[in-house]
């Protein structure tokens, strides 16, 4: 069985007894289909989905497969196949609502694979990638890099998710999870640079973002959602640098103390005192940011971060516009930490200069206060190193496979 596109008529679909073949040169050339597990089973019939620009293909006992958003095979022209690598356009990516339908079909449920909720990347290789880097990174309209997925290195059409995520923020280690910040707030309507790097060539390409056509509400209304969870979002990112300084001085200070001690330094020395002190403050500061007990919902313990991860999760939550509670509570919650954070500056003020002083006399190292532009630039440096760990380890695993 052959069919042809709706729109190019050089994009052809075989159905064999042994899958799906594609050619998008007039059948000149052929290729097999193995893409998201598609069997070697026989190909009973064919429809190109026309307002999708879907392929649904129907097999011999194993089931319905839907080849999600054929257009980009109708961008590879002959000029294009001799290239080494090359973006393919594709259509507008949809941030769909995350809902379920129940269950009113009883045993009649349809069981399937939902359509994918990321924005697809497709890209042409003419060989397998061997050597240099291989990324793809996603940046906004005003030139900033949104994200970083992974790639596939197999020569011929290759694709890439992205969530349409900005990363997740970084959030301080306490007793409990804080699973309302495991993701990054949707990114907003719009288009996208795609920036694929391959060895010492980038090629680039655009990526249209769009609200799900249900939506209720307007795109400034999505505007208002995403510059409200941002805002959460680095209130998270501020907390956690303020924790690390924190425990970074309080750290510091038990070490320096813990050196002391096993100089036999007696205990009404002033330093030592000073020392502990200033960690013992510390401790009292952080725990005024982060719960120390497990349960902090049954045991009341709740504290400026787990209050700001239940509203970053209610304000990401749901897409349109927020409530004037909701951006109410970020800045009573803003100013709950940056009163903290007042109170660790003038802690150190008070101790450091002299427990400073009474370690140089005593020839050890002075205890410093981690700067959030070192903290933001750590950070940044972790991610890269995490995100290049994780395309490698995909990588490997779709060489496996």
């Amino acid at each position: 069985m052959i069919k042809e596109d709706t729109v190019s008529h050089n994009v052809l679909f075989l159905g064999t007894e042994f899958g799906l073949w594609i050619s998008a040169d007039g059948g000149q050339r052929w290729a097999q289909y193995k893409g998201t597990d598609f069997p070697a089973a026989p190909v009973d019939d064919m429809v190109v989905q026309t307002r999708e620009s879907d392929l649904v293909v129907a097999t011999h006992g194993r089931g319905i497969w839907i080849v999600d958003d054929i257009s980009p095979l109708r961008a590879l022209a002959p000029e294009v196949m001799v290239k080494e690598a090359t973006l393919l356009p594709g259509r507008p990516s949809i941030q769909y609502f995350d809902v379920g339908g129940g269950w009113p079909e009883g045993d009649e449920t349809f069981h399937g694979r939902s359509r994918p909720a990321d924005a697809q990347i497709t890209y042409y290789q003419k060989g397998r990638h061997i050597f240099g880097d291989l990324k793809i990174e996603i940046f906004d309209q005003d030139g900033k890099l949104v994200d970083t997925v992974s790639g596939s290195k197999h020569r011929g059409l290759n694709r890439a998710g992205w969530g349409m995520h900005v990363k997740p923020p970084a959030v301080a280690p306490a007793a409990s999870a804080l699973f309302e910040a495991a993701q990054g707030p949707r990114a907003l309507p719009g288009t996208y640079t795609v920036k694929l790097t391959k060895g010492d060539h980038t090629y680039t390409e655009q990526l249209d973002v769009a609200m799900d056509p249900r939506a209720k509400y307007s795109l400034e209304e999505r505007k208002a959602q995403f510059d409200l969870s941002m805002k959460v979002y680095k209130e998270l990112e501020h907390m956690t640098y303020a924790v690390d300084a924190i425990q970074g001085v309080r750290d510091a200070a038990n070490a320096r103390a813990a050196k002391l001690a096993q100089a036999k330094v007696p205990e009404k020395d002033p330093l030592l005192k000073q020392l502990l002190q200033l960690a013992a403050d510390c401790d009292a500061l952080r725990s005024k940011i982060v719960a120390t007990k497990e349960g902090g919902m049954i045991t009341g313990e709740e504290r400026i971060r787990e209050l700001l991860g239940q509203l970053y999760g209610a304000v990401t939550g749901y897409d349109g516009k927020p409530t004037d509670y909701q951006v109410a509570r970020t800045e009573s919650l803003g100013h709950e930490l940056e009163d903290v954070v007042v109170d660790f500056q003038k802690l150190t003020q008070k101790y450091l200069p002299g427990v400073n002083t009474g370690l140089k006399k005593k020839k050890l190292d002075a205890i410093t206060v981690l700067a959030e532009g070192d903290w933001q630039k750590k950070q940044a440096e972790s991610s890269a190193a995490a995100g290049a760990g994780m395309r490698a380890v995909e990588g490997q695993m779709r060489e496996r496979d």
